[in-house]
This record gives structure tokens, sequence and C-alpha cells, in this order.
């Protein structure tokens, strides 16, 4: 079930919750407090306590939560109780770093395509096993493979053009790491990952008194 009017930031902390309550779950506990959960997310339980009720209702007055429990749940809502397939567009260092991060795999995003222009990679594989097809053959690979979501990660000047192309086949979402804001229309979902802009805010707090 989805709702509408989320805060943004409300979905970027479930992802921290759910990130450190795999943490938990891994090491062995089975209840959590909120001061406790709070503390290790950065942020205080009251804030926990609102972007859960969004959502229904979690955890036992004063017991916490159970975190096996809250795990599954804070997953369900954002989608991650299935396997997302992804397609890489653009096989360069930062390319081939994202395809080799074993944390994609751990939360169900799975690479099942890879595309770039370079004759001199085309046809080769990746350290994965995944075959790079030139993005000439973008629609009909795409649709076989059956990707969800596209990762691009190109020189900004191809960028849009790719998610342009994406846009034309019923791909559900963008990663768009090129460091350009791109712009599609419909119900295709963007998000853009610049690198620099957060270190342009990591900058700003470092010199700001």
């Amino acid at each position: 079930m989805k709702f509408s009017k989320i805060p943004a930031a409300t979905i970027t902390r479930l992802s921290i919750y759910s990130r450190t309550l795999e943490q938990l779950t891994g090491e062995g506990s089975t209840v959590i407090s909120s001061e406790k959960l709070a503390t290790m997310c950065g942020v205080n339980p009251a804030q926990i306590r609102k972007d859960l009720a969004y959502f229904g209702e979690f955890g036992v007055r004063g017991v916490g939560y159970y975190a096996k429990e809250l795990l599954f749940e804070i997953k369900k809502i954002l989608g991650l109780n299935k396997t997302w397939k992804l397609g890489i567009f653009g096989t360069g260092n930062l390319g081939c770093a994202l395809v080799a991060h074993e944390n994609f795999a751990k939360q169900g995003y799975h690479f099942v395509a890879a595309f770039d222009v370079d004759p001199g990679k085309v046809g080769h594989k990746l350290a994965s096993g995944l075959l790079i097809h030139h993005v000439n053959e973008l629609e009909e690979v795409a649709r076989g493979a059956g990707i969800e979501i596209g990762v691009i990660s190109t020189p900004p000047s191809a960028a849009q053009g790719i998610a342009n192309r994406l846009a034309t086949i019923g791909i559900r979402g963008i990663l768009n790491f090129a460091p350009v804001q791109i712009q599609v229309e419909g119900g295709l979902r963007v998000e853009n990952v610049d690198f620099t802009v957060k270190l342009d805010n990591l900058a700003y707090h470092l010199t700001t008194p």
C-alpha cells in the first residue's frame, strides 16, 4: 500500500532504519528500544515514532520494537520485499564499481544487463559476468531482461538521451549518477545523485562558524 504526501525525508530515514535493523538482527537482537534505535540512526525517538505513524502502529509501549518484525514491515513499505532488476548504462569506473557493490544485491537490487558505446568494451564481460551490450541494443535487451530501474553512469552529454529512451519502454525508475539533472515526462521516477552536491554541503558546514 502506498501513501500520499509522505515527506521525502521520511522515506530516506526509513531506509536508514532498515539498514540499522538489518545490522541488529544480524547480531541477534530481537527487541530494541526506540531510544537505542534513534541513537544508532542519528535521530530522536519522537522522529522515529512520527515516521512510522504514517504507515500504522508499530512497537509495544514499555517494550520497544521487535526488530525482525519492524524490519519486515519497513521493507514492505519501501518495496524491498521483492527483487528489482537493474540495468547499468555506462561501464566506466563508476559503472563497474556500482555493479560490483555487494550492498545492491543484499538489498534486492540485481543488475541484469550492461550497456556502453565503447567498441573496446562492447561484447566483453564485467567481473560479475554481465555481458556489455552496445547501447544501440537498449530497447531489445532491456525488454528481454525485464529491467525495471535504469542506472545511468554515462558522461553528462549522454545521460538525457538514455533517459529519453528508457522512458519509452516501460522502465519504472531511473537512478542517475551523471553530473547533470535529467528530466523525463510521464510517471517515470528519477533520482539524481550528484556526489559533488554532497561535497558542497559538507564544505559549507566545514567552513561556516
